[in-house]
C-alpha cells in the first residue's frame, strides 16, 4: 500500500498533540518546585509545606531533589523499553498512535495527582505520594511522547516537511509551556472560596482536561498507516539502544542536548523565584514575562527555515546556545549591577532570549530526524522510535539534573538553618543557579561543535 505526505493542515493537527503534552510537562516542570518549595510570600498567603524542604539528604540534597532524581533513573529504563516496543510493534493501526491513545488519559490524570498530597503538613505519606505519582507521570509521558516524536521523522518525508513539522511543534510546545504558567495569574481570585493549594489544583485540573483533548486530536484525526509504511525493527530494546548510541554524531548531539535542557529547565523552574525573590515583583509578572518571550519568539519562526537553508542547522543551534547564555547572565547580575532592578532585567531577558528560543525550539528536533533518517539509509533498519526516545531521555536527564541542582543551590545563602523544614530560596542561591545555567549553555555549544553536519546531510542528499 502506497503512503502519502501530510498536508500542512494535517501537520498542524499533529502539532496539537504536542500542545497537549507540553501543557502537562510544563505543569510539572514549572510547579513541582514552586508548589512543594514555596517562597516566604507564598507561605504568608496560605501555602503549606507538604514535604521537608531543607538540605536533609547528606546535607546537600532536598527530599524533592532526590525524588526527581529517582524518577529519572526509572525513566532510564522505560524510555528505551517503550521505544523498542513501539519500533517492534506489528499493530495493524500503526506502530505509534496506538501507544499514544492508551497513554493520553492516565498521563493527564497523573499530572494532577502529583499535586494532591493527602496530608496537610510535612509527612512521610506525602513523600511516598509524590514519588509514586511522579513515577507514573513519567511512565505515561514516555508512552505518549516517545512514539509521538518518532512520527516527526516518519511523517517528515522531505527536508521541507521535517522543518515545517519541527516549526509547528515548537510553536505548540512554547504555547503549551506558557499555558502551564496561567495559574500564576488566575489562582489568586479562587482563594476567597478554596484553600491556597486548591486554588492551584483546580487550575491544574482545568489545564489537564484541555491537554487531554489536544493529545487526542492527532490520535483520532490521523490514520498512521495512510502516511507510514514502516517495517518493524527486529532488535530488542538494549540492542537497539546500543546501535543508536553507536552513531557518533547522535552521541555528540545528545550530549549537547542534555546541557541545553539543564540550562533551560534551571531557568524555567527558577523563573517564578527570579521574579518574586530576585526582582521582588508580584508572581503575576512570571506569566507576563514568559508570555512576552513566547510571542516575540514566535515572530522569529518564519525566518528560521530560511536561515537554516543559508547557514545550516549546527551554526544556528550554537548561536542559540550562546544567546540563551547571555540572557541567563542578565539573571545572574540582578542585585549585582545597580540599575538591574524592578522590571528592567525581565524586559532584557525577554528581548535577548526570544530569538535563541526560536532557534532551539525548532532546529534540534529536525537534527534528530536527519540523524535517524541517515542511520536508516546506512543500516537499513528504521529505529526512529529509539532515536527520539534517546532524545527524550536526554531531555529528562537534563531536567532531572536541573531539578537536583536547583533545589540544592537555590537555598544557599539563606540566613536560616539549611536543614529546616520551612527553608525558602535566597537571592544568592538564585544567582548561583543562573550562573550554572550560563555554564551549561556554553558547554552545549562547545559539544555541538563536534557534530558532523556535512556528513549527515551529504548522506541524505546522496541516498534520498
Amino acid at each position: 500500500m502506497s503512503t502519502r505526505r501530510l498536508t500542512k493542515k494535517e501537520m498542524w493537527i499533529f502539532a496539537i498533540g504536542q500542545l497537549g503534552w507540553s501543557i502537562l510537562s510544563g505543569i510539572v516542570t514549572t510547579w513541582l518546585v514552586t508548589f512543594y518549595l514555596p517562597t516566604r510570600e507564598s507561605v504568608d498567603a496560605g501555602a503549606k509545606f507538604y514535604v521537608p524542604t531543607g538540605l536533609v539528604i547528606f546535607g546537600v540534597l532536598t527530599v524533592l531533589g532526590l525524588i526527581t532524581f529517582v524518577c529519572r533513573i526509572f525513566d532510564a529504563v522505560t524510555d528505551p523499553w517503550i521505544a523498542s516496543l513501539s519500533d517492534r510493534s506489528r499493530n495493524p493501526k500503526g506502530r505509534r498512535i496506538p501507544f499514544m491513545k492508551k497513554a493520553a488519559v492516565p498521563f493527564a490524570v497523573m499530572t494532577v495527582l502529583v499535586f494532591c498530597a493527602p496530608v496537610e503538613r510535612i509527612s512521610g505519606i506525602n513523600i511516598a505520594w509524590v514519588l509514586v505519582f511522579l513515577i507514573l507521570f513519567y511512565l505515561f509521558m514516555t508512552m505518549y511522547c516517545t512514539p509521538y516524536n518518532a512520527l516527526i521523522s516518519e511523517f517528515g518525508k522531505t527536508q521541507e516537511d521535517r522543518m515545517y513539522i519541527s516549526t509547528a511543534i515548537s510553536l505548540t510546545f512554547f504555547f503549551g509551556t506558557l499555558i502551564a504558567y496561567l495559574p500564576f495569574m488566575f489562582a489568586a481570585p479562587l482563594r476567597s472560596f478554596v484553600s491556597y493549594a486548591w486554588s492551584y489544583r483546580i487550575w491544574f485540573i482545568v489545564l489537564a482536561v484541555i491537554a487531554l483533548i489536544c493529545m487526542l486530536v492527532p490520535v483520532l484525526r490521523l490514520k498512521e498507516t495512510d502516511f507510514v509504511e514502516a517495517k518493524p525493527s527486529e532488535s530488542n530494546a538494549m540492542k537497539s539502544l546500543a546501535q543508536t548510541f553507536r552513531n557518533r554524531d547522535f552521541r555528540r548531539f545528545a550530549a549537547s542536548d542534555i546541557a541545553y535542557w539543564i540550562g533551560l529547565t534551571l531557568f524555567q523552574t527558577g523563573l517564578p523565584f527570579f521574579v518574586k525573590v530576585s526582582m521582588q515583583l508580584d508572581e503575576f509578572y512570571t506569566t507576563v514575562f514568559l508570555g512576552a518571550m513566547t510571542v516575540l519568539s514566535a515572530c522569529f519562526y518564519p525566518f528560521v527555515s530560511k536561515l537554516v537553508q543559508k547557514h545550516g542547522k549546527k551554526k544556528l543551534v550554537i548561536l542559540g546556545f550562546l544567546g540563551l547564555a547571555a540572557a541567563y547572565a542578565i539573571t545572574a547580575l540582578i542585585g549585582v549591577v545597580p540599575f538591574l532592578t524592578g522590571m528592567l532585567p525581565g524586559v532584557l531577558i525577554v528581548l535577548i532570549s526570544a530569538f535563541p528560543m526560536a532557534l532551539l525550539g525548532i532546529i534540534p528536533q529536525a537534527i534528530v530526524a536527519d540523524v535517524a533518517e541517515e542511520d536508516a539509509l546506512v543500516t537499513g533498519e528504521k529505529r526512529e522510535g529509539m532515536f527520539f526516545a534517546a532524545r527524550t531521555f536526554a531531555m529528562k536527564c537534563g531536567q532531572s539534573l536541573a531539578m537536583l541542582i536547583f533545589t540544592s543551590l537555590a537555598v544557599l545563602g539563606t540566613e536560616q538553618d539549611l536543614t529546616s523544614n520551612d527553608l525558602t530560596a535566597s537571592p544568592v542561591g538564585l544567582r548561583i543557579v543562573a550562573i550554572c545555567a550560563v555554564v551549561f549553555c556554553v558547554l552545549g555549544a562547545v559539544i555541538l561543535g563536534a557534530y558532523d553536519e556535512k556528513k549527515v546531510m551529504a548522506t541524505l542528499q546522496k541516498k534520498g
